[in-house]
């Protein structure tokens, strides 16, 4: 008689991005139940890609929305931020895409509803739902970055860590600002020792509104500033669609050092975009995660 070998899943770790907050007041249990349920969601994206069964991932899905919430990060009614941190990071990621003057009017703050207009062309993306986006997007980027000691901020690197540390899983996956997240994380727990540390839509080399903030700090002078791969993490792979506005530069290797593979693929966006599920599907992430699975 023949015994098939038995084939453990795959343990990852998934960091989610932006617009993942379950909700104000849950119960510990509700909230459990959600994040199964986010895990489930993005096992399914991943197997999709590989064309394999979800349950070739033991995934957990490490939850920190609710730790950036109940400070100030209102959204203004007009045409920009009510949090200044806010604004001031949507002009320096506004600089970086290099507005035209027309829209930028010189060094005043960017005007919200002309600069979505033009991104949205140039991205080939749905104009009313990127004002959305960026509206809910640089709300929770300042919550999270708005000092080295802020409680918010610690309370969301800690949770992202007592998950990789509960979890042990062979792969973090980390999307957007989560990349952020993770990489903080990561670096301030250098006991977590995943294999691979994957980054998809991520910000963390975005100059002036994401980069400089950092923790730990990039090394070295200016302009030659450099942050580095966590010391526990033996690969980084970085995945950025080149049409994914967030993803500002697509590549972390001139930035970081430590970046095993910067990959700039189109994983589809235009109506969807910066979406965490066209990541998860594409070709890239599959040929990435491939190896770990025997």
């Amino acid at each position: 008689m023949t015994i098939s070998p038995t084939v453990s899943p795959l343990s990852v770790v998934a960091v989610h991005g932006v617009g993942n907050n379950f909700g104000a007041g849950l119960s510990q249990s509700r909230t459990e139940e959600l994040r199964a349920l986010r895990s489930a969601a993005w096992a399914r994206e991943l197997s999709s890609g590989l064309g394999i069964e979800p349950d070739r991932f033991d995934l957990d899905f490490a939850y920190y929305a609710d730790c950036l919430h109940g400070g100030p990060v209102r959204q203004g009614m007009n045409d920009g931020f009510e949090d200044p941190l806010a604004q001031e990071l949507f002009d320096a990621w506004a600089y970086e895409l290099q507005v035209p003057r027309e829209v930028s009017q010189g060094h005043a703050t960017v005007p919200l509803r002309a600069f979505s207009a033009w991104l949205a062309q140039r991205f080939d993306l749905a104009e009313g739902p990127l004002r959305v986006f960026i509206r809910m997007l640089f709300p929770e980027v300042a919550a999270y970055l708005r000092a080295e000691d802020d409680p918010r901020r610690i309370a969301a690197r800690e949770a992202v860590a007592a998950r990789i540390a509960r979890h042990q899983p062979r792969v973090v996956v980390a999307h957007s600002l989560g990349s952020v997240v993770a990489y903080e994380a990561l670096h301030a727990h250098p006991e977590l020792r995943p294999e691979l540390f994957l980054t998809i839509g991520s910000p963390l080399a975005l100059p002036r509104a994401v980069f400089e903030r950092l923790l730990p700090s990039p090394q070295g002078a200016a302009p030659a500033l450099r942050g580095a791969r966590p010391p526990g993490v033996m690969r980084w792979v970085n995945i950025a669609d080149p049409g994914d506005p967030v993803a500002i530069p697509p590549g972390l290797g001139g930035f970081f050092d430590g970046v095993a593979l910067d990959h700039t693929t189109v994983v589809g966006f235009h109506f969807d975009f910066h979406h965490a599920k066209n990541y998860l599907r594409s070709s890239t992430t599959a040929a990435t995660l491939a190896p770990y699975l025997d």
